[in-house]
């Protein structure tokens, strides 16, 4: 099968993106897993090279396709894949620091990146990082990835994956208070987040359980900690298991993550946005990839964020965007077939 094509984004233009991007294109074992197009600017292309140290032969990706109805991408070591969108002038932009034109030029390389993934012309995405201030002083109307993407391709409420090493942890809320995230741990929210998380491990291709965490300690011993266990969770693994689904729960969250790395779970869903950031993080910051999932396509991306103190040192670590792109190659033919 051929190498899957992943289209890289640049990121924030300010930030570390560009240089993480170069240093992983750059990656020789990469380059056997995946073909990458990077939608970006070629002078931040061209100032991140020197940054960083690395000399790539930029390829100008043109949009008129070949004669196979595909992208024009070099392969070949030292080649980076760039389409070109110029909309990131070098000697307007300090780094490090926030900027509106480049919270917009960040949302035209995501815009575009989307285009191709939904033109089917890519078979993922695998982001960088962004600025919410810098998309806010753009006047873009977004505060991260997850809502662009859902908003561009109209996915209703897109789900968010978790993967380092052999861990994959769902979330049943993102960005919300944890009394909010309490208060959303109803027995209709779990029964409707569950099916979307296995519909998503089928396409993955993953099999085997999927474990529901406790919120409680102990998973509320039986309502001495707390009555959420036995009032909703209880109820929708019963619900799910008799709709015929491979799924088990409340499981203690001290122990379900490790009991899922070492493989007796394919995947947990968390209960709130802490509780499973927590246990793949201190696994593995840096590997810690999030996969949203639900879309039309794959999408992953790294998950730190722009590192506007140490943009332009040439010390950002490229180990999260490289882990990123390799999980898109990875589960990106079962997402085309």
């Amino acid at each position: 099968m051929a190498k899957p094509i992943i289209a890289v984004p640049m990121g924030d233009p300010a930030g570390i993106g560009p240089e993480i991007v170069v240093r992983a294109v750059a990656d020789v074992n990469l380059q056997t897993e995946a073909l990458i197009v990077v939608i970006g600017d070629r002078r931040m292309i061209a100032q991140a090279m020197q940054v960083v140290g690395i000399t790539l032969s930029v390829h100008l990706v043109s949009e008129q396709l070949t004669d196979n109805n595909r992208l024009d991408i070099f392969e070949g070591p030292g080649i980076l894949n760039l389409i070109d969108l110029n909309n990131a002038d070098p000697t307007q932009i300090v780094l490090g620091e926030i900027n509106g034109s480049c919270g917009r030029a960040a949302f035209d390389y995501i815009e575009k990146s989307i285009a191709l993934a939904q033109a089917h012309l890519v078979d993922a995405v695998a982001t960088t990082p962004i600025n919410k201030e810098s998309l806010k002083a753009g006047q873009i109307p977004f505060i991260g990835h997850t809502e662009i993407f859902a908003e561009l391709t109209g996915t209703d409420n897109p789900l968010t994956l978790f993967e380092v090493r052999n861990l994959r942890v769902f979330f049943l809320s993102r960005h919300v208070s944890l009394r909010q995230a309490c208060d959303l741990v109803t027995t209709n929210r779990l029964v409707t987040t569950s099916h979307k998380c296995l519909k998503v491990m089928q396409q993955m291709g993953l099999a085997g359980a999927l474990a529901i965490a406790g919120l409680n300690p102990h998973s509320g011993e039986h309502g001495l900690f707390g009555e959420e266990e036995g009032l909703a969770i209880v109820p929708a693994v019963a619900q799910l298991q008799a709709e015929g689904y491979n799924v088990v729960g409340p499981i203690g969250a001290d122990s379900v993550f490790h009991l899922a790395l070492q493989g007796q779970y394919a995947a947990v869903l968390s209960l709130y946005h802490d509780q499973g950031h927590i246990a793949t993080k201190t696994l593995d910051f840096e590997r810690t990839i999030a996969i949203t999932a639900g879309l039309p396509f794959l999408r992953t991306s790294v998950d730190h964020g722009t590192a506007f103190n140490i943009a332009g040192q040439g010390i950002a670590s490229p180990v999260s965007m490289i882990e990123a792109i390799r999980l898109a190659a990875r589960y990106a033919p079962n997402y085309r077939q």
